[in-house]
This record gives structure tokens, sequence and C-alpha cells, in this order.
């Protein structure tokens, strides 16, 4: 979201004018409301500050993500060819098709039973499934 200082301010000093006003109507004194907004204004300059910093955060981030040539990943030879280290891809490529396409699909986030229903094998097969490879990449970790 980008940070609008004009806004910003605007709404600010309309905060700021009604607040006074209800504070005179309440009798506080002049200078204590001058001293109120002095502090106020401190802390709307450092908001503003941080806010502005924050953007230009994201503005970088999203030309450092724009540069970066990202290729999406939608069926199971791209998830295999986006692996890059070499002895993980040889445990893949010996691993069953099947199981690939359960791993494929759980990183894209869908729940066991949508897989299930999916690859046309129950729940408990493909928690099974997933605990042999789980064991596979175990021993490929050692």
């Amino acid at each position: 979201m980008v940070y609008n200082h004009g806004k910003e301010e605007r709404k600010w000093k309309h905060w700021k004018e009604s607040e006074e006003k209800t504070m005179r109507q309440l009798g506080v004194d002049d200078e204590v409301i001058e001293l109120l907004r002095i502090e106020d204004r401190v802390a709307f300059n450092s908001d503003r500050r941080f806010y502005e910093k924050l953007q230009e955060v994201g503005i970088y981030l999203d030309e450092i993500a724009e540069s970066e040539q990202q290729t999406e990943i939608k069926t199971v030879e791209d998830f295999l060819d986006s692996i890059e280290d070499d002895r993980l891809y040889q445990v893949l490529l010996t691993t069953d098709r099947l199981n690939l396409q359960i791993v494929f699909m759980k990183i894209q986030g869908y729940a066991t039973k949508e897989i299930a229903k999916t690859v046309h094998l129950t729940p408990n097969a493909i928690y099974g499934r997933m605990d042999t490879l789980r064991k596979k990449l175990k021993d490929f970790k050692q």
C-alpha cells in the first residue's frame, strides 16, 4: 500500500483540530494544548518517516522480484527441473511417479483428502507414500 503524505497530513490536521476543539470546551489551557500539538506532530513525523522508508523497501523488493526470472511450477516436470541439488534430483528421479504427483500437490497446498480424491487413493495410502518418501529423504540427508 502506498503512503500518501498529503492525505495523511489532512487526516492528522482534521483529527488535531477536533481534539483541540474538545479540549478547549473542557477548559484545557492553551499552553497545554500547544505542547500536545508539538508532541503529536513529532510522533506524526516519526510515523511518516517510517512509512516512507517502508514504502521504499517495498518498491525495492518489487523491483528485485521483477528482475528475477521466476518460472511458475505447473507440472511435476517443472518441479523436478526446479531442483538444483543433483543428489536430491537423483533421489526424486528414482521415486514412483505417483509419489512425485502427491509431493507436488502437497507443495501446492492441497489437503491430503483432496490429493486422495485426485489420485484415487485413500488418505491413509497418501500418508503411507509420504512416509516412504520421507524415509528415502532421511537417508539422503546422511
